[in-house]
């Protein structure tokens, strides 16, 4: 794990409660082979998703006067789900310092989406406890800066693949490209997974019930980064 000096200026916040931070980036995982260490950050999990959803309502009462009740939820759930908090995660890299036990490690579970989506309302959980609401809604709308709906956004999903395609191509003359890395659970219920990488380098895994969901999932995580960058 990186120094945690160096992770508290990646993330941009100082704890004053350092133990708060130990304890967003720990795992169950790494808590159960290694009893005395410390609690897993399942409690500050629980406690960042309500934070987070708090904040991100909040500032969508705000910034959309307009919108009705529908159309605030429909933006809400754009912005709070497993692959934006996960992407965010990637951003902060979030993976690179998280205490995993040795089994999830070696199965991959410092890539898992719902595992870096986790650790991001973790360590919201441990601002809240650390600085207080408004510090911690602060943090928030730094983090989700540029990822706002623009106002006549619908509530259909996007076509998030289109989008990316564009965009690398506009920008790098070339497409992102798609591998199908496998599928997993029952044969009625298939959960299929696909590795995205895009012309510069960067890679993202996602999941969905079909390729093609997956494929968009994979496609609206790139987008959220390079949103970002």
């Amino acid at each position: 794990m990186d120094d945690i000096e160096q992770v508290q200026v990646r993330i941009q916040y100082a704890f004053g409660d350092v133990k708060l931070l130990n304890e967003a980036l720990t795992h169950s995982s790494y808590a159960n082979e290694s009893p005395g260490r410390g609690q897993s950050n399942e409690r500050l999990e629980f406690l960042g998703d309500a934070v987070l959803e708090l904040c991100i309502t909040e500032e969508l009462f705000v910034r959309y006067p307009e919108a009705n009740e529908g159309q605030l939820t429909t933006f809400r759930a754009m912005l709070v789900n497993e692959g934006v908090l996960a992407g965010l995660s990637r951003k902060l890299k979030i993976d690179h310092v998280l205490l995993l036990g040795r089994g999830e490690e070696n199965q991959g579970g410092r890539q898992r989406q719902s595992l870096l989506s986790d650790a991001f309302e973790a360590l919201l959980g441990a601002i809240f406890l650390d600085g207080g609401y408004a510090v911690a809604k602060q943090w928030v709308l730094e983090r989700f800066a540029g990822l706002w709906p623009r106002q006549m956004e619908l509530s259909v999903e996007k076509d998030h693949k289109t989008k990316l395609q564009e965009l690398t191509q506009q920008h790098c003359r070339d497409r992102p490209v798609y591998y199908l890395e496998g599928s997993s659970g029952p044969e009625h219920e298939r959960t299929f997974h696909v590795l995205l990488k895009l012309p510069t380098g960067e890679e993202f895994r996602d999941s969905g019930s079909s390729v093609k969901k997956a494929e968009q999932n994979a496609a609206r995580q790139a987008m959220v980064f390079l949103k970002q960058s």
